[in-house]
């Protein structure tokens, strides 16, 4: 079992690491306070290649690795899970989607862009009566001979407003169920896209979050992912990789919030010494560096197992929901740690708390990453943790 990064993820590691701090850290407090979308901040992502780190760089992309890809997911989230987020859905859902399953002339016409940050994507499934029962489509593609015409509505899209590239899962055949569900890349230029308005969210603040309606959209044929059918399919394999960004921004929340309530526990004195020299804050101390440290290996793990070409679903849903709990717990032991300091905006532990709930619900709730997790191991597929 190796346990180092590479030279290579290291120096990933490290340059993620100094943009965060240098690019992001300043600004992160004020673009929460008023919604505003990083727009800046993305273009220095795309820059760095941040938003096509695994794709091939044939079609613009880094040819990273996902070990690369979570060490920094988890470095950006550590300071701005705003920016990590719109990063996690350009690279894991649309770009993976993309380089995998579309065609040779769909990664030349829309993967080069997207790879560069050129264009920004979006993953549109979830809707008002279909969140985690993905089956549920109300949104319909029907077939008109040389297109499709797209009907429906979709919410809480993350990059809803600043993508000028929408991946659409719809129902094209009602009678087929699930096998009658395609996928479409839809340009949010098209007659019939409307952006609704932009969320106003507990946390994750500055990123894009919005409704979008379809009305009559006549979606070209060749714009359609795989077979005929293969949208659902394609939906539960995209997320499944999405599950590995998520856990590592997860990840990332809660090792920044570690991080800031352990320095803030050897500078704040209580009762004559360092609050860090209570037991009371010691063992709160511990169990949070001990719960962050077992939330990386299942995250690290469930990426190599992506990066060998090995079966990483149950992984990815056990890394998604450790990670996503830990995040939260740690980020509310972390207010506490700072006391009062922690329940006001001026210090960052009090928005990594409201971040990090959401790592608990989008792109799978806990509730489903332990329906995933029971399914695999009653089926008679036990999972072996070997790495």
């Amino acid at each position: 079992m190796v346990f180092n990064l590479t030279e290579e993820q290291l120096a990933v590691q490290e340059a993620a690491r100094e943009f965060a701090q240098k690019e992001l850290l300043p600004g992160v407090i004020d673009r929460d306070r008023e919604m505003r979308y990083p727009r800046e901040e993305v273009r220095k992502m795309a820059e760095l290649g941040f938003l096509g780190m695994m794709v091939d760089p044939a079609y613009g992309g880094g040819g990273m690795d996902a070990i690369s890809y979570v060490v920094a997911m988890e470095e950006i989230s550590k300071v701005d899970a705003s920016c990590s987020v719109i990063m996690s859905v350009n690279n894991s859902l649309v770009c993976w989607g993309l380089e995998t399953f579309g065609t040779e002339d769909q990664k030349q016409h829309y993967l080069t862009k997207l790879a560069t940050g050129e264009w920004i994507g979006a993953f549109c499934l979830s809707e008002p009566e279909a969140g985690s029962d993905a089956t549920s489509q109300r949104t319909t593609a029907v077939d008109m001979g040389d297109h499709y015409l797209v009907n429906g509505t979709k919410n809480w899209i993350t990059n809803g407003g600043t993508s000028q590239v929408h991946l659409v899962i719809a129902q094209t055949d009602p009678e087929k169920g699930h096998r009658g569900i395609n996928a479409f890349i839809v340009e949010t230029s098209w007659e019939g896209v409307t952006i609704g308005a932009k969320e106003d969210k507990l946390g994750i603040r500055a990123s894009d979050t919005h409704t979008i309606m379809y009305t009559d959209v006549k979606v070209p044929k060749a714009n359609r992912i795989g077979e005929d059918g293969f949208g659902f399919k394609f939906a539960m394999k995209v997320l499944s990789g999405g599950r590995i960004g998520i856990a590592a921004q997860a990840l990332g929340i809660g090792a920044g919030a570690y991080e800031l309530a352990l320095a803030y526990a050897q500078e704040r004195e209580a009762f004559g010494k360092p609050i860090s020299q209570h037991q009371a804050i010691a063992f709160k101390l511990a169990d949070m560096a001990t719960e962050v440290e077992a939330a990386r290996l299942l995250v690290y793990r469930s990426a190599w197992l992506k990066d060998q070409g090995k079966d990483y679903d149950t992984a990815s849903s056990m890394a998604k929901v450790f990670a996503s709990e830990m995040a939260m717990r740690t980020a509310t032991e972390a207010v506490q740690v700072h006391g009062g300091y922690g329940y006001v905006k001026e210090y960052h532990v009090e928005r990594m708390m409201r971040d990090a709930k959401i790592t608990q619900i989008y792109e799978g709730t806990s509730e489903i990453q332990r329906l995933v997790i029971s399914r695999s191991i009653l089926s008679g597929n036990p999972y072996v943790g070997v790495l």
